[in-house]
């Protein structure tokens, strides 16, 4: 596996883009509020059209995880149970020591080139 540059941070990701117009949207594991290479969203997922704002919420209590997209939970997880540690075998994280494990860290906002904007950015303690 390749090093990632120092200032790289490698965590969970909900991924944000456009399913339509973006090359890693044709994967359903990377379309927009998936977790990222290991869970895509569900038929629930609404997304606005470019142009227009979408929301996104993550929740997070103990090991279970949650993705809302636009007001629809799309992606339900719990981190330690067969499902997820089968997936994340599977992953791009699977190399990573201890990748589910940690619980603290930074917050990322990532992009890779291409136009992304954020606003009203909100982070509680539940």
């Amino acid at each position: 596996m390749a090093q990632s540059p120092n200032h790289a941070a490698l965590g969970f990701e909900y991924q944000v883009l456009d399913d339509d117009r973006h090359e890693d949207g044709k994967l359903p594991s990377h379309r927009a509020g998936g977790l990222y290479d290991l869970i895509e969203p569900n038929a629930s997922k609404k997304l606005k059209p470019v142009g227009e704002w979408n929301t996104a919420m993550i929740v997070f209590r103990g090991n279970h995880g949650e993705h809302w997209l636009n007001g629809k939970k799309v992606v339900e997880f719990n981190l330690g149970t067969a499902r997820m540690n089968g997936l994340l075998a599977k992953s791009k994280y699977r190399n990573i020591k201890n990748f589910a494990q940690r619980r603290a860290g930074h917050i990322v906002l990532q992009d890779h080139g291409d136009e992304v904007h954020f606003r009203d950015i909100k982070i509680r303690i539940l």
